[in-house]
């Protein structure tokens, strides 16, 4: 398996060099280009379309902007985003990382077994989605069996219609990562960033919205499948690919204890 990359760092002369060097003694990686700034490293991911970013994200030249406020941008423009491996010397750094939806993490000086571990780590991952993807298959040739209207409702995802003085928005439910209670109206929370308000309360998303959709506080329902960590003794879901940070309260407690079961009934691995 072959694996395009990126290098997005502001020490072109070393750092990324080095990065490049052990690289190159991988087969299945494939150099694309390098950045030594944001706005660079951003055009560039927008062009070739990696599959992997190699980003560092403390900078020596603070004027190169590089953070991981790249990946939320990054987001907000292509559907299928490429896995970001940060490199930087700050340990500390690694939470922050971590709350982003970070696919790994390299501490400088880069390492030959870094990239060992991540070309196994990235095959694991292949033969997982390749799974994923044939019971995809297989339920799809089941439908062909079913009636229309079988067929239809087991394979259109739900789209939300929010209604306001002849203006009508269409959201994918699949595309929502949380909802927040806003005294009688529901902010709505996108995964690419966007926020839109519905002039209905919280209580009633509860009752129309079903799995993945889940209420862990009187003023939050969480999409499951934008959990990146629950935090059990702070109380605290993580969103994928954001520093957001949605509390839970004892009152669902319950419905915390359900999302953690649920993800260790999929394809899971706990270390």
């Amino acid at each position: 398996m072959n694996y395009s990359y990126i290098i997005i760092d502001d020490d072109n002369a070393v750092s990324a060099l080095i990065t490049k060097e052990i690289a190159d003694g991988f087969s299945e990686l494939i150099f694309l280009a390098a950045a030594n700034n944001y706005s660079e490293g951003l055009n560039l991911i927008l062009e070739h379309t990696p599959e992997l970013v190699f980003l560092e994200i403390d900078p020596t030249n603070t004027t190169s902007n590089l953070s991981l406020l790249m990946i939320n941008e990054v987001n907000r423009y292509l559907k299928t985003p490429p896995r970001f491996i940060i490199t930087t010397r700050k340990k500390r750094l690694a939470f922050e990382a971590i709350q982003y939806g970070v696919f790994d993490y390299f501490l400088k000086p880069v390492q030959q077994i870094d990239f060992v571990k991540l070309i196994l780590k990235l095959n694991k991952s292949a033969i997982a989605e390749e799974i994923n993807l044939n019971l995809a298959v297989s339920r799809s040739e089941k439908s062909m069996f079913m009636t229309p209207d079988q067929g239809f409702s087991s394979m259109k995802s739900l789209t939300l219609c929010i209604k306001s003085y002849g203006d009508y928005r269409y959201i994918e439910a699949d595309d929502i990562c949380y909802l927040r209670a806003d005294n009688n109206s529901t902010d709505i929370y996108l995964y690419n960033g966007e926020m839109i308000t519905a002039f209905k309360t919280l209580k009633h998303f509860e009752g129309v919205l079903s799995h993945p959709f889940i209420r862990i506080h009187n003023s939050y329902i969480v999409n499951r499948n934008y959990i990146s960590r629950i935090h059990s003794g702070n109380s605290l879901c993580y969103i994928k690919n954001s520093a957001v940070k949605l509390p839970f309260s004892k009152t669902y407690k319950s419905n915390i204890d359900l999302i953690i079961s649920d993800f260790s009934t999929g394809n899971y691995l706990k270390v």
